[in-house]
């Protein structure tokens, strides 16, 4: 009998090892990517890597990929089987016209890989960064997954063409792995609208008021979910849950009315304070272990509004809508008492971007004199901030919430550098963050108007623009809004509007002078004006610089007394510059790995001559 080599056993046992079958690992994150539920993905982070479970109902090819837009052009693509019985991954990337190409750099490693007669199974990791121009680097923001699968293997015919296999959808795949705590057997209540006839126009804004059940013994919702009616997930765009005053009573349940309209009822306009929020493609968020929404106190909500965005672009008539909220909550009290802060700018046609601009920011300011008031009187050791959710729509770009303590910037407390109009959900952050007296923080939005050839301006429709964060905290304060409102006189000045007709009484507001825009309204105005980039980017740069209007609010339509008062923007640079990434190939840990393992062999080797023939 031939006897094998020394170092030939020790590959051998290694190979085989690798062979036997997948390694016991958990995902902590999962998503099925299609509508027929036979993709699904599986996703943890391992160090500095990033490892992948793909099950998917085929026996043949399935490609897997990350891709800045959502399609096809200049994507980081990963390819994989099992055919006769062969594993096989293979590392593409394509080009701005989709051409596909083997990428020269194999960052993918295959881990092993599963056939049955239904399914194929591949699990494989990848660096999050890999010093690789044609893979893309895996952040903390938005990335838009793509998914294709196959009946036949690459190998069969060439590359075949997935049909209609394939498909995206956006996640975050560097969210922190949470405590989840089962709600199986947790009592709930739904706010749901009951057939809301969405109107055909653009954008639709409805409240209707709740009477929260749970009364009179602290109780703590621990998750809230979304209840989006099926077929209406492109509908739905946003949900606010707003505490309105507790002097109302059941009268004003009778009926839901379009939001900010001139006969929407008075005790509406109670409702001030968010107390939950949730987006496009977000699903149901819970709370830490150690903190929950407040209910059934005297202090807590007794009745809600809820404001349901349906956005309608196509103008579709006859849609009856059912959608809204569920609460889990439960009687075991935690620690401390959820809030939310609104910060940002303030909603309003003060905020504009011109036409044309491939990138403009906009910021909307948290002010340190705001945070001073309320948190010297309330909070004096700070709130701890544990969730953000950053809020834009369609011609956002990128928003980040910057974060600065006397004066000296810390680092971000969120970011969305891929930012996606019909995915937004809250950021569970890694580590809870502390906002002392004395911080300011800013809510910095970037955005493209390539495609418009009109003033955008700050509103409710998807169209107009809003630049916000919202932020879940503890311990609860008397704070729900810090934001912002830049100065438009000096706006006007930069078009050379010279002066208004006052009193003030239209609104847009009208001009007095010069000629060439008098008894035009504000807004037609700045439309008139011949916008270049250049003059875009002016105008930016003046705008980032101007002082800001203080919003500064308490609940029940109170305010801290800086509301109203004028601010300066704190000098800070610009643009804001990320922290240097290290990236590493995984081709070349697994040289590194190769070296090592023949390393290994050879003192094996040499071991094992040096006592002589085994018996």
């Amino acid at each position: 009998m031939r006897r094998l080599r020394p170092w030939a056993l020790v590959l051998g046992g290694l190979l085989c090892a690798a062979a036997a079958g997948p390694p016991p690992r958990s995902y902590p994150h999962s998503a099925v990517l299609d509508g027929a539920a036979a993709y699904r993905l599986l996703w943890g982070r391992r160090g500095s890597a990033l490892a992948f479970r793909l099950e998917v109902r085929t026996r043949g090819y399935v490609g897997f990929g990350l891709s800045a837009s959502g399609g096809m052009a200049s994507a980081d693509i990963v390819v994989g089987g099992v055919e006769r019985g062969q594993p096989y991954l293979q590392d593409y990337f394509t080009d701005e016209n989709r051409v596909l190409k083997k990428d020269p750099q194999q960052d993918y490693h295959l881990e092993y890989a599963m056939e049955n007669s239904t399914h194929t199974i591949l699990a494989f990791s990848r660096e999050l960064h890999t010093c690789d121009t044609n893979d893309k680097s895996i952040t903390e923001s938005t990335v838009r997954v793509i998914w294709a699968y196959h009946h036949k293997d690459m190998g069969e015919a060439g590359q075949n063409y997935h049909g209609s296999n394939r498909g995206t959808k956006s996640l975050r795949l560097l969210n922190p792995e949470k405590e989840e705590v089962s709600s199986a057997s947790l009592p709930y209540f739904d706010l749901t609208n009951k057939d809301v006839p969405v109107p055909d126009k653009d954008t639709t804004y409805w409240c209707q008021m709740f009477k929260i059940p749970v009364q009179h013994e602290k109780h703590h919702v621990t998750k809230v979910e979304p209840l989006i009616q099926k077929g209406h997930e492109n509908l739905v765009h946003h949900i606010l849950l707003y505490q309105c005053s507790s002097n109302l009573n059941d009268s004003v349940l009778d009926y839901g009315h379009e939001c900010y309209h001139p006969n929407m009822p008075d005790s509406f306009l109670t409702c001030e304070t968010v107390i939950f929020a949730w987006a496009i493609g977000g699903e149901g968020f819970t709370y830490p272990p150690h903190v929950g929404l407040s209910i059934g106190t005297a202090a807590d909500p007794q009745f809600v509004l809820m404001e349901v965005h349906y956005d309608n672009p196509s103008y579709t008539e006859g849609l009856i809508d059912n959608s809204g909220l569920r609460l889990i909550y439960t009687p075991v009290i935690r620690k401390y008492d959820a809030g939310v802060i609104e910060a940002g700018l303030w909603v309003s046609l003060f905020h504009n971007i011109p036409p044309g601009m491939p990138e403009f920011v906009s910021e909307g300011h948290c002010t340190l004199e705001c945070l001073e008031e309320a948190l010297g009187a309330e909070r004096p050791a700070g709130i701890h901030v544990f969730a953000v959710l950053l809020h834009a729509h369609l011609a956002g770009r990128a928003i980040r919430m910057r974060h600065f303590h006397n004066g000296e910037e810390q680092k971000l407390l969120a970011y969305d550098d891929e930012f996606d109009f019909n995915f937004q959900e809250f950021q569970y952050l890694k580590e809870e963050r502390t906002i002392l007296p004395g911080d300011n923080l800013i809510t910095e939005c970037h955005y493209s108007t390539v495609d418009r050839i009109r003033m955008t301006w700050g509103g409710l429709s998807t169209r107009n623009e809003m630049c916000l964060s919202y932020l879940l905290y503890y311990p609860r304060i008397n704070l729900t809004r810090c934001a912002s409102i830049p100065d438009i006189m000096e706006q006007l000045q930069f078009i050379g509007v010279k002066e208004i007709y006052r009193p003030v009484r239209t609104w847009p507001f009208i001009i007095k002078s010069p000629k060439q825009y008098k008894n035009l309204s504000f807004m037609d105005a700045m439309n008139k004006f011949k916008w270049s980039r250049s003059e875009g980017l002016s105008y930016n740069e003046l705008v980032l610089k101007l002082p800001v209007n203080v919003r500064c609010s308490k609940t029940d339509n109170a305010e801290w007394s800086i509301q109203g008062m004028t601010a300066l923007p704190p000098e800070i640079e610009r643009p804001y510059k990320a922290e240097p990434v290290i990236c590493s190939s995984s081709s070349c840990l697994r040289c590194s790995l190769f070296l090592t393992l023949l390393f290994v062999v050879h003192i094996a080797a040499s071991t094992i001559g040096n006592t002589g023939p085994l018996v």
